[in-house]
């Protein structure tokens, strides 16, 4: 894959994964109505240094492993299944109205990832019912929802694998899109949340989850042509 090619797919399943209510969503508004539009911000940077890590963790000590042809043809075509699997439920539940941005209000009710439900409450608070930082917010956040875990465990492994084959740019730009997208869509949040005002129709925003549901299919049918053909 090119770098431009790693960056700009990478930003669009990012986003695809960003706008889907779930508790990384919840925190969002919840903070940002207490503190503002920084919030959003510093939530993205406690959940960026979170896959940082985990990026490094996994390119780091097994890209020599995972750059073996048997290896990332398989981790390719589970990838691949896992995000025609993700892309077919997002297009569906967006056209048949299943999904709402209502239902990531301070309350954290409905959310649609697994996980949401109360997981916000309890990465807000620490010891003694202290409220934590934003930013530490963002990663115990993060790392609670096996959501993330799957997806790392799956797509974010078989991007990995194939960013590996263009070194060290090809893992960079692919974090740099990832993260992009998380940044832009949050901050986009928390901006609508501290002003008080919706940004976003419900209609323009299931429209946007088909057509990344449509991109998320058609990118999974890329990584298992990879895993199986190449």
């Amino acid at each position: 894959m090119e770098l431009a090619m790693i960056f700009s797919t990478a930003f669009v399943v990012g986003f695809s994964g960003a706008m889907m209510p779930g508790p990384l969503l919840t925190v969002t508004v919840g903070e940002s109505a207490r503190r503002g539009f920084v919030a959003g911000p510093l939530l993205v940077l406690g959940h960026g240094i979170l896959e940082l890590a985990l990026i490094l963790a996994l390119a780091g000590g097994l890209s020599s492993f995972f750059k073996k042809t048997g290896v990332s043809h398989t981790v390719a075509v589970l990838g691949g299944a896992f995000l025609i699997y993700m892309g077919y439920g997002m297009a569906r539940d967006a056209f048949y109205k299943r999904v709402s941005l209502a239902a990531a209000g301070p309350a954290g009710e409905g959310c649609g990832n697994p996980g949401g439900a109360g997981v916000e409450k309890e990465a807000l608070k620490g010891a003694g019912g202290v409220r934590l930082h934003p930013v530490l917010a963002g990663v115990l956040t993060s790392v609670s929802n096996p959501y993330w875990t799957l997806w790392w465990a799956t797509v974010g492994l078989g991007y990995i694998t194939l960013s590996l084959r263009s070194g060290f740019a090809g893992l960079a730009s692919f974090f740099t899109g990832h993260i992009l997208a998380d940044l832009v869509w949050y901050s986009l949040i928390a901006a609508a949340v501290a002003g008080g005002r919706k940004f976003l129709k419900e209609g323009v925003y299931r429209g946007v989850l088909v057509v990344c549901g449509v991109f998320l299919i058609g990118l999974g049918g890329y990584f298992l042509y990879f895993g199986l053909f190449t």
